[in-house]
């Protein structure tokens, strides 16, 4: 952040250079091309004060009116200010001409016979081009810097609510899983002690995933799918012979980054909806990957009395999911949910393109 802040102060500064490099070819390099006139010495000392008089014209405007003015809504006091600016530039330039005696000088200077008439006005419209056009510049470049800092601070704000919203999103979903599962394990105290202490071994591997591997934000997919996979062992635990469940996941994998914890919700769904104690149901988890995507296709029974709608009922990770993959992977994912597919089964395919 800091180096990428100190190379466009650097730019900044460079172009200003550029620019004043420009200016001072055309004041004091460009008149002198001509190499049969002589020019008079005090047409050179003219042109340094002219030189001095548009640097100070330049950042009085881009420092001070545009900020304390312009931007301030004080439009009518700034085009005064820009107005009166002009003037005094006109005056002091006008004091340099008649003071220097320059009309006369220049004069003799490309009319050495003597032939002719000094032109005691001829330096008003090229001075008065010249103020405008430093005026509009440095009004522009203030104005341009002033949107670049307000974008800046935009995004920065942006990124920080987004952290901030990606965190408390996160804290959510993660009770609302652990809540699930210490309940089965409840469950399984009761009837079998040995699984009771598996579930709870498994159990705290998955909480080392969730409290050590995900805290930088992404983590492996290979960890992703070892923690899915330890999900759902966990809740076969608990399941009867009626349930067939079945995991396909990438061979070989190729690891990539990924969010943490972003398929969790929707297989906690299938086990939440798509499963029953009275009759055959079958889930279904499939993980494709190519190069540069994911895709995760989840499968379960349909059951009519059940509610397994991303927004309907209890399911605060699958919604609060949905929030996660809109700021995550803005136009970079495709969520389908079919309520009921040609197989009679509820189905969510999710593709991620990743990075």
């Amino acid at each position: 952040m800091a180096s990428t802040l100190f190379s466009r102060r650097y730019v900044s500064v460079l172009i200003h250079v550029l620019g004043w490099i420009l200016l001072g070819f055309s004041l004091f390099f460009f008149p002198s091309f001509n190499s049969d006139i002589q020019l008079p010495q005090m047409f050179w000392v003219r042109q340094v004060l002219f030189f001095g008089l548009m640097i100070g014209m330049f950042y009085l405007n881009a420092l001070i009116l545009v900020p304390r003015l312009l931007l301030r809504s004080q439009t009518g006091k700034y085009v005064m200010a820009l107005i009166l600016v002009a003037c005094m530039a006109l005056i002091l330039v006008a004091c340099m001409e008649y003071g220097f005696n320059l009309p006369v000088q220049m004069h003799r200077a490309f009319h050495p016979d003597g032939t002719g008439k000094p032109k005691y006005y001829g330096w008003i419209q090229p001075t008065l081009f010249t103020v405008i056009l430093i005026l509009g510049i440095s009004t522009s470049i203030a104005l341009v810097q002033k949107w670049q800092a307000d974008a800046n601070l935009r995004l920065a704000l942006e990124q920080a609510k987004t952290t901030s919203e990606l965190s408390f999103l996160k804290a959510q979903i993660n009770p609302h899983f652990f809540f699930n599962t210490l309940n089965n394990i409840y469950a399984l105290t009761l009837i079998d002690v040995e699984t009771a202490r598996e579930a709870l071994h498994r159990l705290s591997r998955m909480m080392r995933y969730v409290l050590y591997e995900t805290q930088a934000g992404t983590t492996l997919l290979s960890k992703e799918i070892d923690f899915l996979s330890d999900y759902i062992q966990l809740m076969q635990l608990r399941l009867t012979d009626k349930v067939t469940v079945t995991l396909d996941t990438p061979s070989p994998l190729h690891d990539q980054s990924i969010a943490p914890m972003l398929f969790l919700p929707f297989v906690e769904n299938a086990f939440k909806h798509g499963v029953s104690t009275l009759d055959k149901s079958r889930i279904f988890i499939r993980i494709q990957q190519t190069d540069h995507q994911v895709l995760m296709d989840v499968r379960n029974t349909l059951f009519p009395q059940k509610a397994p709608s991303l927004e309907v009922g209890n399911g605060i990770g699958l919604v609060n999911t949905r929030r996660r993959l809109d700021l995550l992977y803005p136009d970079q994912y495709s969520l389908h949910i079919e309520e009921q597919n040609p197989a009679g089964e509820y189905q969510v395919q999710l593709m991620l393109t990743l990075s």
